[in-house]
């Protein structure tokens, strides 16, 4: 990389001062190895150490982005000229692999003399040094280049490369000198690749006290909607993806919907939004599952969706092999039963690039978090749920019977209105058990579980009071009306195609308050001796 020289004539050093300045440099560059800094402050120490140690008075560092698959220059130690031309910019791996010949090949380093190269062949942004060079043969010219690849633990690619111009000798270097620039420039590759490797473990670190922290919210019995949005949260600060968002299943229509959600405004259209879990189902392939998260790239998620999903596309998009380019990436949450019960969508990573498996492992973790909150919710809500209702009809059990009945005559009582009870039980209940089993029999008080549901209007309740007797309640309702009601109880019955039940029967009586009782006790007993009054005439 060519840059800007000093205006002074550089000035040869001595060779024992320049031995131990070398010394020095290997062991600054070595103590950055160990030096707990950001990734910008450790380069910039690095570029100076070199320069002030080995005597180049312009040295560049530049460094592979994977995003975008190319290198950029990202430290240039010099004057603020060539800091202004050469900051930022960047080469594509075609411009750096004809400068790697194995002709400019010394000692590791990579030495193009001025006259053995065409520049104008290469894309790049150079700055070329205006001077005189010494009258010396071995003098350093103006448009030599000295490069030298950072490489990492595992060779390849290289991580990045140092250049480095402008000499103080004012010569070309020697291969003892080219030797210490490699040492150097190796343990400098290894201090930014450390560097790089302590931010993925502080990203780790942040992880694990996000899910702590989640995991106490979850002992805390905090609400599920406080739960998900901590889980959101820790993905957003934790993973590095700037839009995230829990989406589960709405009961009546079973489209995906944001329970909670992270980076999306009110103008985002949400994929998941406008549509349900089967439509989903062709994105969860074992061909794009890594460690239980489903990666897919944009344009086969397109292609295997049935329908157009809004116009939303990711912004955080690289290029490259490991760069994201508008990939989905869903994890499904999946109940005891293996069943999908929601589903977390991440995107816009904020590195644009691929998550790694040690990322998309945090990720689970996550999704296993929101799993565990939704399972506690719903253990939790079944319990309350079962503290009112029947467990096997799912109708309000004789406690909330009870109650509502002791409401609804208090309120009949002050406002003047009326309400009727209703109390039936199944004729021939237990010859059905004793022929068919226990089976049929809760399959029968489901059945008209179910027949009560569909009758009933929504302001009714209806109650299972025990083994085979049941009790309606029917608000604004007269003696007319409740026996309208209880005639289409009947023909619903009736109408089932079920072996079992084709000879179902049920016996009903009511009461009407305020005519036939004024307490709940006395409308009880009303009701309850006109059933067994119709039990016996068989009405």
């Amino acid at each position: 990389m060519k840059s800007n020289p000093p205006h002074e004539q550089p000035v040869p050093s001595t060779g024992h001062a320049s031995s131990v300045s070398h010394l020095r440099g290997l062991l600054e560059v070595t103590r950055l190895l160990r030096a707990d800094e950001d990734l910008e402050s450790l380069l910039d120490a690095c570029a100076r150490t070199v320069s002030e140690s080995l005597g180049f008075a312009t040295v560049v560092i530049t460094l592979y982005r994977p995003a975008w698959n190319d290198f950029e220059v990202v430290s240039v130690h010099g004057s603020e000229a060539a800091r202004v031309v050469l900051m930022g910019a960047v080469r594509e791996w075609a411009d750096w692999e004809p400068l790697l010949d194995e002709r400019f090949n010394r000692c590791g380093a990579y030495f193009i003399e001025h006259d053995s190269f065409d520049w104008e062949s290469v894309e790049q942004t150079s700055f070329i040094p205006q001077f005189e060079p010494l009258d010396d043969p071995d003098a350093w010219h103006p448009e030599d280049a000295l490069i030298v690849p950072l490489h990492g633990s595992s060779f390849g690619q290289p991580l990045g490369f140092l250049s480095v111009d402008e000499p103080e000798s004012g010569r070309k270097p020697t291969d003892a000198e080219l030797e210490v620039l490699v040492a150097v420039a190796a343990h400098a590759a290894l201090a930014v690749e450390a560097a790089q490797e302590a931010a993925i473990a502080a990203r780790h670190r942040e992880a694990l006290e996000q899910l702590l922290r989640v995991s106490a919210e979850l002992t805390d019995s905090k609400s599920i909607e406080s739960i998900l949005g901590a889980v959101c949260d820790g993905i957003e600060s934790a993973l590095g993806f700037q839009k995230v968002s829990i989406d589960l299943p709405e009961p009546d229509t079973g489209r995906l919907r944001a329970q909670a959600a992270v980076g999306w405004d009110a103008t985002d259209d949400v994929l998941l939004a406008t549509t349900d879990v089967n439509d989903l189902r062709p994105l969860l392939d074992p061909r794009f599952e890594i460690e239980g998260c489903y990666l897919v790239p944009g344009e086969e998620a397109r292609r295997l969706l049935r329908r157009g999903h809004g116009t939303y596309s990711s912004v955080m998009n690289g290029r490259g092999p490991k760069a994201w380019n508008h990939h989905w990436l869903l994890v499904p949450l999946h109940d005891r039963d293996g069943q999908v019960i929601g589903m977390i969508w991440a995107d816009d990573p904020d590195d644009r690039l691929l998550p790694s498996r040690g990322r998309l492992q945090a990720l689970r973790t996550f999704a296993n978090q929101a799993t565990t909150a939704l399972a506690s919710m719903s253990q939790f809500e079944e319990m309350r749920f079962l503290a009112d209702h029947d467990p096997l009809t799912r109708l309000g059990n004789r406690r909330a019977f009870m109650s509502r009945l002791e409401l609804e005559t208090s309120r009949a009582l002050r406002y003047g209105s009326s309400f009727a009870l209703v109390v039936c039980d199944l004729d021939g209940f237990k010859e059905l058990n004793d022929r068919f089993g226990h089976l049929a029999g809760d399959e029968a008080l489901e059945h008209v579980a179910d027949v009560l549901r569909d009758v009933l209007r929504g302001s009714d309740g209806a109650y299972r009071l025990g083994g085979d007797e049941f009790g309606l309640i029917l608000v604004q309702t007269g003696e007319v009306e409740v026996g309208e009601v209880v005639e289409r109880v009947r023909a619903s019955l009736a109408c089932s195609t079920d072996e079992h039940l084709a000879e179902l029967r049920a016996s009903f009586g009511a009461a009407v308050c305020p005519e036939q009782g004024v307490t709940p006790g006395g409308l009880f007993n009303a009701a309850d001796q006109a059933m067994y009054e119709s039990k016996r005439s068989g009405v």
